[in-house]
């Protein structure tokens, strides 16, 4: 692998918990709606998950209305009574979530090392800005959102993009995700290397081989720190 000088990151899952906020919101919602026993919060998101992961296949919108569109049929499908404002509700709630412990500390460690620091996230820019505040003081040098390009991973636009806006090469820009099916693929094909953020230590969900797998962001900040060979 080429020497590094910048890494992008896929944001929620992998920066910030993702899928312990919106578990704790999905299974609250369940309980206000009447729901006794919803289940775990786990298995709330995933459902929840692949109903949006289908919806940002189709032809780009917000993804502030990608939200509203995929709450509404999860709670549909439940047959809870739809609230419009619950739609708000959760993306009030995804500005807040809030980074891993070790998270913060990663990054300023990478950034220290000489490395640039870039987010290419699904999401949209007014989204993404409460999320900055709460990744302070990690500053970013560039900060890709599907809002920019009109296109959400596993596309390839939203890499095409940080990787103008980085003027790097590809092979020097690491890209480490949470998010496997939507961004390690997607990367490789634009030639990058990849690490994988696999927390809760699972079998990985695709055929594509990351070039590093950690169980936290310590992982990046040891490699930036080892003397090049």
């Amino acid at each position: 692998m080429a020497e590094l000088t910048a890494v992008t990151f896929d944001c929620y899952g992998t920066l910030v918990d993702w899928e312990g906020g919106l578990g704790t919101f999905l299974y609250d919602l369940a309980r206000r709606a009447g729901d006794r026993d919803p289940g775990p919060g786990r298995e709330l998101r995933e459902r929840w998950e692949e109903i949006q992961f289908e919806l940002i296949h189709g032809g780009y919108r917000s993804y502030q209305d990608i939200l509203v569109d995929s709450l509404r049929t999860w709670v549909g499908e439940r047959g809870y009574r739809w609230n419009e404002g619950e739609g708000e509700a959760l993306e009030r709630a995804m500005q807040s979530w809030q980074p891993f412990p070790d998270t913060v500390p990663a990054l300023l460690r990478t950034s220290a090392a000489g490395l640039r620091l870039a987010i290419v996230s699904n999401t949209d820019r007014h989204i993404i800005e409460h999320t900055l505040r709460q990744l302070a003081p990690v500053r970013f040098d560039e900060v890709v959102v599907a809002e920019d390009v009109r296109a959400y991973k596993p596309d390839l636009e939203p890499f095409t993009r940080a990787l103008h806006a980085l003027g790097s090469p590809a092979r020097e820009v690491l890209h480490v995700a949470f998010g496997f099916k939507y961004d390690i693929a997607a990367a490789q094909r634009k030639g990058m290397p990849t690490a994988w953020v696999n927390r809760h230590r699972e079998q990985a969900p695709g055929e594509e081989e990351p070039d590093h797998e950690w169980d936290s962001l310590w992982g990046l900040a040891e490699l930036v720190e080892r003397p090049q060979a």
